[in-house]
């Protein structure tokens, strides 16, 4: 084999340089690497990202660009259908290996077994490596051979077989081909919006690429994990790490941040239960690999059919933050200008689309992964069947959070509705979260009038409430 043969890697949701198996394992071969961002356009299941998500792309791979041009190579980016670039790149550059890190979802996995068929055939090497969970779903299985559907066992299952290995770093020069292939050009995808620019303060909250995610986990270790485990349930605090974007599209891996923290000299109930929260995310993939409907249909069968009840006005003024529930539509309003929403604000917003509107869950993972920039194709479904009660592991279809007291409970002091329902912020924290409640001298001293300054609620959650229960209760039955 010639020093001048190259190995091509592909790129996916592993935008990173450090802890890249198929970069590493490329890089043992001593022979000059292709690095390929493919696109995938035609199949959303297989590689289509939300419109937030394409701002966060573009600027990930422009930071991944820079950084590969530092170790003397180039990114090239491709887009169309992987199987038929890879094989006109294999062609072009006479590449006798192509290396990927694997996907676990269906389209994923058929795709690219189509594609180490092919290449096989043609005595290409292709070889996938495990890089974006620390599972590996197909191997870790229950006493009878069985997948889990309970997070519980499977948390236990997975401790007993914990990672033990850390993470490799960085290569500082990646070995370069005679001859790039052509490139398109990132800007000509036109990834980011313009007019309107609804991610225009998207910048001044998060630092898209690998050394943004970097910098994220340092500065989660260096304090904020120290207070998780409780302050995690509060949206005015800032007591979670962030680093779920990065996550979302790979610019960190799940190892590096399970070495980090397993690294920590002080082991706590902090530390456990921030581990126990990553290892969430693994069980959610668990469930999509092995139910690979989870976004469209019901984990639990007695969901099928359920008669949801589609309000397109009522739908419209949940995402624009118009509901006359301050927490819900503070937790809304977030998401429209920072691309996030605080995990427990999440929840509660879950519950109100599907329980209180009686709206299917199915639109809410729809909005949430067009909205999000941490949009990830398992947690996201998983979490959105979990509030309906309809997934695995799920919370009782009796659960319904009350939005009053889920904002007295954790937005105590009124800190988070007032950033971002600002037009309510001179009301008192005892009508803070319920200014419907609030009598009229409060609501004029607070300059506020309700229907004109601020909606009315869309609904009676009392009333909402019976009339979940009862639907709810008609499954059970």
């Amino acid at each position: 084999m010639s020093d001048k043969t190259p190995t091509v890697v592909l790129l996916r949701r592993d935008l990173r340089l450090a802890d890249n198996p198929a970069l590493h394992e490329a890089m043992q071969r001593c022979q000059p690497i292709v690095i390929v961002y493919i696109r995938e356009k035609d199949d959303p299941d297989a590689g289509a990202l939300g419109a937030a998500q394409d701002w966060w792309l573009h600027h990930s791979l422009a930071a991944l660009g820079k950084s590969i041009e530092k170790t003397g190579n180039r990114l090239i980016l491709k887009s169309g259908d992987q199987n038929a670039i890879v094989g006109k790149l294999v062609k072009e550059t006479g590449a006798t290996a192509v290396y990927w890190n694997r996907r676990y979802h269906k389209a994923g996995r058929e795709r690219d077994a189509v594609l180490k068929e092919t290449l096989r055939s043609r005595d290409i090497e292709a070889i996938s490596f495990g890089a974006n969970l620390l599972h590996e779903p197909s191997r870790l299985k229950t006493t009878t051979g069985g997948f889990y559907r309970v997070y519980t066992p499977f948390w236990k299952a997975f401790s007993a077989e914990a990672p033990m290995g850390g993470p490799h770093p960085a290569p500082g020069k990646i070995p370069a081909p005679e001859r790039y292939p052509e490139s398109e050009d990132l800007k000509s995808w036109s990834l980011l919006p313009e007019k309107p620019n609804w991610a225009a303060d998207f910048s001044g909250y998060w630092t898209p690429g690998e050394s943004g995610a970097s910098q994220a986990l340092e500065d989660f270790l260096d304090g904020t994990i120290r207070k998780y485990k409780d302050g995690r349930d509060f949206p005015a605090k800032d007591r979670t790490s962030r680093l779920s974007p990065h996550l979302a599209l790979g610019e960190i891996s799940p190892l590096q941040i399970w070495h980090a923290v397993s690294s920590l000299k002080s082991q706590d109930s902090d530390t456990q239960k921030f581990l126990q929260e990553l290892v969430w995310r693994e069980f959610c993939w668990h469930l999509l690999f092995h139910f690979p409907d989870l976004k469209s249909a019901e984990f639990n069968d007695r969901f099928k059919g359920f008669a949801w009840d589609f309000d397109e006005k009522a739908f419209d003024r949940w995402t624009k933050g118009q509901t006359g529930y301050p927490i819900v539509d503070a937790g809304m309003r977030q998401l429209w200008q920072t691309g996030w929403m605080h995990n427990r604000v999440r929840m509660i917003v879950a519950s109100f689309l599907i329980k209180d509107l009686m709206i299917d869950w199915r639109h809410g993972e729809a909005w949430f992964r067009d909205t999000l920039v941490d949009a990830d194709p398992a947690s996201n479904t998983a979490s959105w069947q979990w509030v309906a009660g309809s997934g695995a592991d799920a919370a009782p279809y009796f659960r319904i959070f009350n939005p009053v007291l889920q904002g007295e409970k954790f937005d105590p002091d009124g800190d988070y509705v007032r950033r971002f329902v600002p037009e309510i912020a001179k009301l008192p924290n005892k009508y803070l979260h319920k200014p419907f409640a609030a009598p009229k001298s409060v609501l004029s001293d607070a300059g506020l009038k309700l229907g004109k300054d601020y909606p009315e609620p869309i609904v009676d959650h009392a009333k909402a409430r019976d009339r979940a229960l009862e639907a709810f209760q008609a499954t059970k039955d």
